[in-house]
């Protein structure tokens, strides 16, 4: 019998950081309702938690941009 090749599969882009956001917003929602099992609360929360990571760098990476912009250096801007 042939073993096959295991293909990586490729890694999904991460959202913008407005659809984060948005999903961030509906999880929040969602578990402010009171009506989650307390499986799926635990996922929102852990989904929440990486939504939360990832606004917070993309914040971060446009803040230090535009303290580079304001000090005169023009440099590009490479989303992290």
């Amino acid at each position: 019998m042939a073993k096959t090749a295991s293909v990586p599969l490729p890694e999904k882009a991460p959202p913008s950081y407005e659809d984060a956001l948005s999903e961030l917003e509906r999880l929040v929602a969602a578990m402010e309702g009171g009506q989650l099992p307390l499986d799926k609360l635990l996922d929102n929360y852990r989904r929440g938690a990486e939504l939360l990571n990832l606004c917070r760098a993309r914040l971060e990476a446009v803040e230090v941009q535009v303290k580079v912009l304001e000090d005169g250096q023009l440099k590009p801007w490479t989303a992290s």
